[in-house]
């Protein structure tokens, strides 16, 4: 029950303090540090991002308005603007990414029985990247073309509770392929993925690790018919077929046996082919599977929409870096929130409920029980139907 709390002070008791202490801790986060904690700069940066702060001047004015009632939020120093633009230029960025993951695996828990459209046991993945453009006078650093500077957010999105799994952060010009290298395959879980991770050599150490892959073919896509199985073609399947790879250089990257499904999309009036290792589920239901990769750029869509990833309060690798963790830690710990306290109402209703009552003392059960909700979300165009 709440106990005079405000609805902020509420929604940071769910972050595990000891997992936080011991991610500060590991990298040196209070290293000469005389009041302006870490925990008082992710509060800062976790406010800003629930309530949809624009700068730090706008992070500054907003706090300080409240003075009285920071103590009691959690916040132990005084804010001021060029001390949380000196902690996100100086203090290591691997903090927050560490604490992330630290959140997402209590997430990922929280939705490991959570439906996603098809009848599975298994975890299934979405890898894919997304771009956000930036500045290049102001962040000379992420290098992506002459004239322009971008980054990139790769994540493996568990389809699960659209939780992400893994998010690696690089400059615009590192290709999506190169995160093959870095992810590490769970055996006996799914991976979908569009063309740009085209490398059967990265995709065969999949295949040996015990995980499977579900990836679209490109046109060139050279091959060596094996057998052809039965299909329906009335469900849209063109062809079902187990197919070698015929290039000799990539057929000794790739020397097993790989499936090609083709299915008709009547939407767009066009063929898609796909590629995958799983041998023992119906056609049409890997076509299925890739359609459920879709997701991801759904979550793409949503986080840039909700969540103050595209315009940052500090130009230095280390500064974007924080800032995009904390948003992500935020954003699972919303997840984790709504799951525990069994909220119906979507995420981006939520959402928007918090932001305008986070300074009030109200429990937040009460805050978003209201039957009105489930009418304002079914008009609501920007929900994007995560966490429904």
């Amino acid at each position: 029950m709440n106990q005079g709390k405000t609805v902020f002070s509420q929604l940071m008791s769910y972050l595990p303090m000891k997992s936080f202490d011991r991610c500060v801790n590991k990298y040196r986060g209070h290293y000469k540090v005389k009041s302006f904690s870490c925990l008082d700069q992710f509060y800062c940066m976790a406010f800003a991002q629930l309530t949809y702060r624009e700068s730090l001047r706008d992070i500054e004015a907003c706090l300080r308005s409240r003075e009285n009632q920071l103590y009691h939020m959690g916040f132990r120093s005084r804010v001021a603007r060029n001390t949380l633009a000196h902690a996100n230029e100086k203090r290591d960025w691997r903090i927050y990414a560490e604490f992330a993951q630290t959140l997402i695996h209590i997430a990922r828990d929280l939705y490991s029985d959570e439906p996603f459209g098809l009848e599975l046991e298994e975890t299934v993945y979405a890898l894919d990247s997304t771009t956000i453009d930036l500045c290049l006078s102001l962040f000379p650093w992420a290098h992506f073309r002459r004239t322009k500077a971008a980054i990139k957010l790769h994540t493996l999105l568990n389809l699960r509770g659209n939780i992400p799994d893994f998010i690696e952060i690089t400059d615009g010009k590192v290709h999506d392929v190169n995160i093959l290298d870095v992810l590490i395959p769970e055996p006996g879980s799914v991976y979908l993925m569009d063309r740009a991770y085209i490398d059967f050599g990265r995709l065969y150490l999949f295949h040996l690790y015990g995980a499977f892959f579900v990836v679209r073919a490109k046109r060139n896509f050279k091959f060596r018919r094996l057998y052809s199985h039965t299909i329906d073609k009335s469900t849209g399947l063109r062809c079902d077929q187990t197919v070698v790879l015929q290039n000799y250089n990539v057929s000794k990257e790739y020397p097993d046996k790989i499936r090609r499904v083709k299915f008709h999309d009547t939407k767009n009036d066009r063929n898609l082919v796909f590629l995958s290792n799983i041998f023992t589920l119906p056609a049409f239901t890997i076509s299925e599977l890739f359609k459920c990769r879709w997701r991801i750029e759904i979550f793409f869509k949503w986080i840039k929409q909700n969540l103050r990833i595209k315009s940052f309060y500090g130009t230095s690798s280390n500064a974007v870096k924080t800032q995009i963790w904390i948003a992500i830690s935020t954003y699972v710990l919303i997840a984790i929130v709504k799951k525990r306290l069994d909220i119906k109402i979507s995420l981006y209703t939520f959402l928007q409920i918090l932001s305008v009552n986070m300074f009030e003392k109200i429990d937040i059960l009460q805050l978003v029980t209201n039957s009105d909700y489930e009418k304002l979300e079914s008009v609501s165009c920007n929900q994007l139907y995560l966490f429904d």
